[in-house]
Formats: C-alpha cells, sequence, structure tokens
C-alpha cells in the first residue's frame, strides 16, 4: 500500500490544469492513450480504427498492488482504450485498438512487470448465455405476469426469466444454443398476450425509417437489396402498409445517415427517408395508446350507463315518468326493463369485451385473474336480468327485478379505475423519461477537410449521429453524443447525469457526456458512443434493469395472488349459498329482504359484491411501483441502485464497512515531508525512489531499472544505477536486515499519529529516508459518521494501510472499531465474519482490493469514482463520489420500503375488511348492504389508491442533517 501511495504522488499522467474533479462514469469511453501525444489526427485515427478485445491469464499476481502494476504498464502503452487487472482469477482484459497496438506488445509489457501473461482465447466468441428484453401488452394483474414467467421458464434453453407487471417488460436469460427469441416471442403470444423485442442483448442497434415515395412492392425490394449491401446491417425487416424499414446494424460500421443516404440516391432521387415517429416504439408510446383507449372506452361506457342509472335510480321516483316506464309491453315486461336491457348490452358485450378476451386468455392457461372475476359478476347479474325480463314477458304475474345498472355501472366503474390507474403507473417511470430527454434534438455535424479544419456545418436530427462524427457544442447547448473533446475550451455542467453540481472544465483530450450542458465556451467534440451505447442509455437500462428486478418481498404477493382468484370465487358462490339457505330455512326474518327483490336476488347481489369488490392489483402493485419510484428517486439525486433486492436489503443495514482510501479519503495521496538521514540531493533521491516504484513506467527506469520486485503489501525493490533500491514499510526493511535507527523510528511514530503514512528508503542497504505521504479526508466525512451513529448504524473502517494511520484516521471520523493491514480476502472475511454476528452489512469502496467485500456484503455500494469493477461488483452507485450519498441511500431505501408495508396493509386490509362488508357482515345488526356496483368502484380506487401511495415517494427529500453539510468538490494539486 505505501509504495502504491507513492507512486500514485509521485508520478503523474499529464494534467490539463482542471479547475473541478473529474468524475468517472462506469464504462465511459476513452481516447487512445498515448494518441494525444501525436496530435488530433493521430487521435482520430484511433477512434477510427476497430476496437479489439484480449483477455489474458496472468500468473503470480498476489494483491491489489500486483494488479495496479500490471493495470499502469498496460495503459501507458498507445492505443489502449480500456484495461482492468481481475486479481482474484488472475485475469487482465484490455480494450485496444489494433492500428496502435497489438496482443503480443500487450503480454511482453505484462511480462516485463514480472509476471507471466498467456493470451486466452476471447471468451466471448462463442457466447452461451444472452438476455433479450419483451415488452409485454395486456398484463392486468400478478397472475397474469406469473402465468407469462412460468410459460417462459418451462422453454427449454431459458436459464431465467423475468416479467415485471409495473413495467410490462420480461427480462430472459438464455442459451442461444438451444432456443431462440423468435420462440420467446411465441411463447408468450400464446399465453395471450402481445410480444414485442425490445432488444437482443447484442452488439446491435435499432433504427426505424420511414421512406415515402414508395408505391410498389418492388421499389421496396430494391431498397431493401440496396440497405442489405451496406457493410454492417444485420437485419431489415419492412411493412409495405406503413413504408417503414426497421434496420439492425452494428455502430462501429455504419449508421442511419449512411441508410437515408442509401435509400434517397436510390431511384433517381425520388423516395425521401426520415426516422418514423415514434420509431423506437417505447413503453411510453404504448402507455399513452393504452390510456387513450380506456378514456375513449369509459367516454362510450357513460354513454350508455349513464340512462341506464337513470332509469334504475332517478326516474322510478318521478311520478309522470315513472308511470310511462312501468306501463307493460308484452304480459309483465315493462318498458322501462326493455330500455335498461338495451343500453347495458354494449357495455356488456362492446365495451366489456376486454374482459372476456382476458378470462379466455388466462383460463385458457389453466390460471385466473381478474378479468374472470369481473366477468363473473357482471355476467351473473346481466343473465339474471336477461332471465327476468324474459320471464316476466312470458308470464302474465310474474314481476321480476333487473340489475342492468350493476353490470353496466360496474363496468364504466372499472374502467374509470383502470384509467387512473394507468395514468398513475405511467408517472412511476417518469425518471426515465426525464433522463431520456436529456438528448438533445438536434446537433450541429461538422466536415472537415483533410487538415482538420471546418468546412462546413449543418443541423442534423441528433438520432442520425454517427461514430466517428465531429459535433460542434455551442455555450447553453447540450452535448448531442459521448465523445472527447479535438478544439476549444470550456465547463460542462455534468449534475444531471452524476448530481455533482460544479462544473466541469474541458480541454483537448477529455471525455463528454451526451446529455450535459455546455456552459461557456465552444466545443468540437468526436463521437464515440452513439445511441445505445451511451452513458446515458447505459444508466437507463441500469434503472429499467432494477426496475424489473422483484424485491424478495414481492415472492409474498405472488404467492397470494396464485389462489387469490379461485378464493375469491369460492367465497363468492359461499356467500351466495349462504344466504339463499338462510331465507330457505327462515334463518331471518323476511322484513330484512328489500321491498325490490327477494331472497334469491338478495343472495345474488352479496355474492357477486364480493366477487367484484375483491382486488388483486392491488397487492400486485404494492412492491413493483414503490420500487419503480423509489429506483427513480434515487437516479435522480446520484444514487443508482441496482433493483429491488438492492433496495430490500439496504433498508435493513446496521453495519457499515468502508474502505480507507478513495472513500473516507480524497484517494488523491500526496508526499507532504521528505526527511533524509544521509547527505543526498533530493532531486537524486526522488528520481531513484521514483524509478523504482514505476519500474518500466517511468523514463528513467526504461533505461536504468533491473531486477525489479514487488512485495505484496509491503513495497517494492530494484537495481537502479546499479544501486540497490528498497522503498517500503518497516516490516520490508527489517525482512533485509536493514538497521532502523532511532531517528527514522521516531518520525515513523510522528507520521503515523499525524495520520500519515510513512515509506523506508534505503539504498545499497543503508536507511537514507523517510517519505510522509497524505491522503486528505473527504470533507464531511466526520458527518457523516456521526449522522449514521444517531441512525443507529454502526461504522467500521477496514484498510490495507498501517495501523497508526489508520488508528489516526477512523479517530479523526469518529469510528471505533478498525481492521487495518488487511489483504482483499481479509476484507471479506471481515464482512463475513459481521453477518455471522447477525449484522446486515453495507461495504463501501472504490477499488479492485474492494470488490470482493462489495460482493460478500448483503449491500455493496461502490463510489461512482471508483473502477469498472468496484461499480460492477456493487448493488448500488453513488455517481457523486460524496459520502452523504450513503446516508441518502440507506435512508430512501427506509422510505421506500415503508411506503411498501403501507401500500400492502392498505390492499391486504382493503381485502380483509372489504369481503365481509361486501358479503354482508353487517346488513344483520345495521342493515348496510353494499351494491355491486359500488363494491366494484370500491376495487378500482383500492388499485388506483396504492399507486398513489408510492407516487408520493416522488416528494422524498434526503435527510435533514444532511442539508447543513456543504460538501464541495475536490481539488488536489
Amino acid at each position: 500500500m505505501a509504495a502504491k501511495l507513492f507512486a500514485l504522488s509521485c508520478i503523474r499522467k499529464e494534467s490539463h490544469g482542471d479547475l473541478s474533479p473529474r468524475p468517472h462514469y462506469p464504462s465511459m469511453p476513452k481516447i487512445p492513450r498515448g494518441a494525444s501525444a501525436e496530435g488530433e489526427d493521430a487521435a482520430g485515427a484511433a477512434a477510427e480504427g476497430s476496437e479489439a478485445r484480449a483477455v489474458l491469464s496472468v500468473v503470480g499476481m498476489t494483491c491489489s498492488a500486483c494488479a495496479g502494476s500490471v493495470e499502469k504498464a498496460v495503459k501507458r502503452l498507445p492505443g489502449i482504450r480500456e484495461a482492468v487487472v481481475d486479481v482474484l482469477n488472475g485475469r487482465a482484459q484490455v480494450l485496444y485498438y489494433p492500428s496502435f497496438v497489438n496482443e503480443e506488445t500487450i503480454r511482453e509489457t505484462i511480462d516485463d512487470v514480472g509476471f507471466q501473461a498467456t493470451l486466452i482465447k476471447d471468451e466471448m466468441s462463442e457466447r452461451t448465455t444472452q438476455v433479450g428484453r419483451i415488452r409485454i401488452n395486456g398484463m392486468t394483474c400478478t397472475s397474469c405476469s406469473s402465468t407469462v414467467e412460468s410459460a417462459l421458464q418451462a422453454v427449454q434453453g431459458v436459464q431465467k426469466s423475468q416479467v415485471a407487471l409495473a413495467t410490462e417488460e420480461a427480462q430472459v436469460q438464455f442459451d442461444p444454443r438451444v432456443t431462440s427469441l423468435d420462440l420467446l416471442l411465441k411463447t408468450i403470444e400464446d399465453t395471450g398476450f402481445e410480444a414485442i423485442l425490445i432488444s437482443t442483448g447484442e452488439d446491435v442497434s435499432n433504427i426505424h425509417l420511414k421512406v415515402d415515395g414508395v408505391r410498389t412492392d418492388h421499389s421496396m425490394r430494391i431498397l431493401e437489396n440496396s440497405l442489405r449491401a451496406l457493410p454492417g446491417v444485420e437485419d431489415i425487416d419492412t411493412d409495405p402498409e406503413l413504408s417503414k424499414f426497421t434496420l439492425s446494424y452494428k455502430p462501429d460500421l455504419t449508421g442511419p445517415r449512411s441508410f437515408i443516404e442509401v435509400i434517397e440516391s436510390t431511384g433517381s432521387g425520388r423516395f425521401k427517408a426520415a426516422i418514423f415517429p415514434h420509431g423506437e416504439g417505447g413503453r411510453e408510446a404504448y402507455r399513452q395508446e393504452e390510456i387513450k383507449q380506456y378514456y375513449r372506452s369509459f367516454q362510450w361506457s357513460l354513454v350508455f350507463t349513464v340512462p341506464v342509472f337513470l332509469l334504475s335510480m332517478v326516474f322510478m321516483y318521478i311520478p309522470g315518468i315513472k308511470h310511462g316506464l312501468d306501463t307493460n309491453i308484452v304480459n309483465m315486461m315493462s318498458v322501462g326493463e326493455l330500455l335498461r336491457w338495451i343500453f347495458s348490452t354494449p357495455v356488456q358485450f362492446v365495451i366489456g369485451r376486454r374482459f372476456y378476451t382476458g378470462s379466455y386468455k388466462a383460463l385458457r392457461h389453466g390460471s385466473a385473474n381478474m378479468d374472470v372475476l369481473i366477468a363473473l359478476g357482471t355476467n351473473a347479474a346481466y343473465f339474471y336480468s336477461v332471465y327476468s325480463v324474459l320471464r316476466a314477458a312470458t308470464s302474465p304475474s310474474f314481476r321480476g327485478t333487473d340489475f342492468f345498472e350493476t353490470s353496466s355501472m360496474l363496468i364504466s366503474f372499472i374502467l374509470l379505475g383502470k384509467y387512473l390507474e394507468v395514468l398513475a403507473k405511467g408517472r412511476t417511470s417518469e425518471a426515465i423519461a426525464k433522463l431520456m430527454d436529456l438528448t438533445p434534438e438536434t446537433a450541429i455535424l461538422l466536415t472537415l477537410d483533410n487538415e482538420g479544419d471546418v468546412v462546413s456545418e449543418q443541423e442534423i436530427d441528433s438520432r442520425l449521429i454517427q461514430k466517428n462524427d465531429v459535433i460542434k457544442i455551442i455555450p447553453g447547448a447540450k452535448v448531442a453524443s459521448d465523445g472527447f473533446v479535438i478544439w476549444g475550451q470550456s465547463h460542462v455542467n455534468e449534475s444531471m447525469i452524476t448530481g455533482e453540481a460544479r462544473p466541469v472544465a474541458k480541454r483537448k483530450g477529455d471525455a463528454v457526456i451526451g446529455g450535459t450542458v455546455n456552459e461557456n465556451g465552444v466545443l468540437h467534440i468526436k463521437a464515440t458512443r452513439v445511441g445505445s451505447e451511451s452513458a446515458l442509455a447505459q444508466i437507463v437500462r441500469l434503472v429499467e434493469s432494477a426496475q424489473m428486478a422483484k424485491a424478495p418481498v414481492q415472492k409474498f404477493a405472488d404467492r397470494i395472488s396464485k389462489v387469490f382468484v379461485p378464493l375469491v370465487i369460492i367465497l363468492s358462490f359461499s356467500t351466495w349459498l349462504a344466504w339463499f339457505l338462510a331465507a330457505k330455512f327462515h334463518a331471518y326474518p323476511k322484513s330484512w329482504i328489500p321491498y325490490s327483490m327477494d331472497s334469491f336476488q338478495l343472495a345474488l347481489q352479496f355474492g357477486i359484491s364480493v366477487m367484484v369488490i375483491a382486488c388483486p392489483c392491488a397487492l400486485g402493485l404494492a412492491t413493483p411501483t414503490a420500487v419503480m419510484v423509489g429506483t427513480g428517486v434515487g437516479a435522480s439525486q446520484g444514487v443508482l441502485i441496482k433493483g429491488g433486492q438492492a433496495l430490500e436489503s439496504a433498508h435493513k443495514v446496521n453495519c457499515i464497512v468502508f474502505d480507507k482510501t478513495g472513500t473516507l479519503t480524497t484517494g488523491k495521496p500526496v508526499v507532504v515531508n521528505t526527511r533524509l538521514l544521509k547527505n543526498l540531493v533530493l532531486r537524486d533521491f526522488y528520481e531513484l525512489v521514483a524509478a523504482t516504484e514505476v519500474n518500466s513506467e517511468h523514463p528513467l527506469a526504461k533505461a536504468a531499472v533491473d531486477d525489479f520486485v514487488s512485495v505484496p503489501g509491503h513495497g517494492v525493490k530494484a537495481v537502479v544505477r546499479n544501486k540497490e533500491i528498497i522503498v517500503g514499510n518497516k516490516s520490508l526493511i527489517l525482512e533485509h536486515s536493514i538497521a532502523i535507527p532511532i531517528e527514522a523510528e521516531e518520525i515513523l511514530a510522528e507520521t503515523e499519529g499525524m495520520a500519515q503514512t510513512g515509506i523506508l528508503v534505503s539504498i545499497d542497504r543503508e536507511l537514507i529516508g523517510v517519505i510522509a505521504i497524505s491522503d486528505p479526508l473527504k470533507p464531511g466525512a466526520r458527518e457523516v459518521i456521526s449522522i449514521l451513529n444517531s441512525m443507529k448504524v454502526k461504522s467500521i473502517m477496514v484498510t490495507g494501510d498501517n495501523w497508526g494511520t489508520a488508528n489516526s484516521i477512523a479517530k479523526d471520523v469518529g469510528i471505533d472499531t478498525v481492521i487495518a493491514e488487511a489483504k482483499p480476502e481479509q476484507k471479506a472475511e471481515k464482512v463475513k465474519d459481521l453477518q455471522a454476528s447477525g449484522y446486515i452489512v453495507a461495504m463501501v469502496g472504490d477499488g479492485i482490493n474492494d470488490s470482493p467485500a462489495l460482493v460478500a456484503a448483503d449491500v455493496g455500494m461502490a463510489i461512482g469514482a471508483g473502477t469498472d469493477i468496484a461499480i460492477e461488483a456493487a448493488d448500488i452507485v453513488l455517481m457523486k463520489s460524496n459520502l452523504e450519498d450513503v446516508i441518502t441511500a440507506i435512508d430512501l431505501s427506509r422510505t421506500t420500503f415503508s411506503r411498501i408495508r403501507l401500500n400492502y396493509i392498505w390492499a391486504l386490509g382493503y381485502n380483509v375488511l372489504g369481503i365481509p362488508i361486501a358479503a354482508g357482515a353487517l346488513f344483520p345488526s345495521t342493515g348496510f348492504r353494499l351494491p355491486p356496483w359500488i363494491a366494484g368502484a370500491a376495487m378500482a380506487a383500492s388499485s388506483v389508491s396504492v399507486v398513489c401511495c408510492s407516487l408520493l415517494l416522488k416528494k422524498y427529500r434526503r435527510p435533514r442533517p444532511l442539508d447543513n453539510l456543504q460538501i464541495q468538490g475536490i481539488t488536489v494539486n
């Protein structure tokens, strides 16, 4: 650790003099290292080259210091986009540009560092797992989603399937060698729902184009053949009716602008192409259409239901009109009964057709859903009424009572409830919509000549941007694409992506993110990641995946939903039978029976009320809607929560393990003091130490370093200029039997007492000097620990640093429990020990060495400025790298789960109380009876209330003590 800290502080990459910290983003694009040294053209050449991937086995690594040495050495090579070293599995993965570097050079570089590297054939060449996302239209309750999930899971080759009711999507992990996406789509459609493929999990992009001027199938075929001839086009689907082309393509090789140029250059220019309106066919477009459909259905139902309501409950009390309605037409059938029959029939069979369709699909696959309850309840009321009217028409003495108003009003209220429900559900995913809206609608495309001078400017649709395009970003405009700056300097506001308030300085060679706002200067950027590859798209996918993942508490609702509908049907029939038999055996006085009906009709009304008041939807929506809103709120505050499992675990956390370097501290160590024990020029001393530390990466070291040895966890030694140099901690010096003077011992004790790390340097087995390195605390760290203590969350610090420095840092921030000099596997073991003691443990870290502990913990939290491996291993990513967001994550999860509990209390309480009341439990004592249409309205209201309860999470505010913290960005010069 000591060696690593000194290397970080002494040897710096070329700085552009940033005015503020530069956050790191998962999988953010980087220009080839070394390209900037060659100038702008070299950078462009690297970006334009095709990207390759190498996987190497690295033997001999024992700790994160080893991994760091390998990673730094590889990244120093020109043309390296990214290098990640996994010390646990002994592997290195390198993304590089073949025009700058090759696999053999990478392998030799790792060998030169002192480890044995062997090239492994790319494991991705023969994939055994693929993940597809599918939109499912038509699901109404958890019974529907469970049916689809079970059907998908039964398909051979499917490894895992998740179906989310709230997002109306399925995520299926399958073996492409055994099954296919077409079969999965067919399986969903066989269950009775519409299936639309969203993504295939492959490295392809999709676009929908509308072509004007196409009049014949022959023209469609000509255009299709022209497009297929383009390199990178994977697949083309055509829709002649809409003149629509759907293309799947590899963005590395081609793009939408190329497609439009090919189309418009075909057929003497008579074809015109543009991106299809709402071409992405997103979930939002479907939801808007669903809202319109329910609204139209409700409006039409009112047209027929209002007359039925007036005929049944208003006009019967107006003397003149009542006489006309009671006039008999055929035998005892009156005008009023006939009119109610006529008006209620379209509501039952035309407007209510969706409930019949849904019931049929569910029953065909051996399940029952809310549609079954509605269809049974309304059919019972409608067909009994038909029987009553027909018997009156054929009998000179029978005077029946109809319930036509029950069936029509029931359907109308349920449609109103569904309309309000989809309206509210649409608002639960507003966070994703807001993220997607960050991308500007247009962009300024620059055309450059061979010398890099601007030839022309053109305003284009931002969706037409392709890789390697040069885009002009004017002050106040949004950055149209991920890329890097090739000209200009400015400050960019990245708060909408990271939550970081301070604008970040951008100059030539700096990476920019699509959707961020350029503050003051003009920038020319080269696009590197577009469409689904962009950082913004990755964040959206992360939030969508989080909303797809079911929280464990959701299993409770799933178990209930499997038996809920059959149980309600049994209860409904039992209620009718109990009241009917009670009347037959005179168990209650006849005075209880209302004047307008007989005992059978009273029993029937109780039975129908039970059937339509029960609501499985409220239970099914209790968890997913709250998780959707909670993860969306977290994303807007820079806290990316990877699903319901992470949310549920985080709210139980009562112990947090903090890494020190880069988590509690800034992770930017600086040399604060150097004490020489012998006469030596300070510059010569630093050169010898620096050459030893960074080995082959330092210019001096490339020519002068021999016999380099890294001693994991202790330091390094090497021969530089024919001198044996040892740089490391006290134990390394003692191992080599080098005497440590009393003066050096005192300097070490003093250094560690000031929360600094002391590094000893010996030359030719004689101790020459002590270097003190300080890694300053992050602002607000002390206050964060204090707030966690007030939340009854225990804080522990685990670090690979020495005990003296660790204890001093812990004392400064207020942490009582410290584990120092810990290796990566020991951090994970400590987490497991805490779990065995009964703690629910969260681990907060930022480095590769934290990954084992992040995985072992109940909740892993990765600081956003950390490594990609840490971010991948974590359950929660803190984008702003601020410790205060640890509190926000825990508090948000607690708030979300208190809302889920409230939803369940309401949904279960509603059914537990509502069903007995609908069954007539209060009727004997109070005479209160719940008409079926009111029961149906209550059922519809329950779902709406649960969704609205979840929506209140959008008003979440982080804990008040955090508002008093002025946590600013950190700059280490």
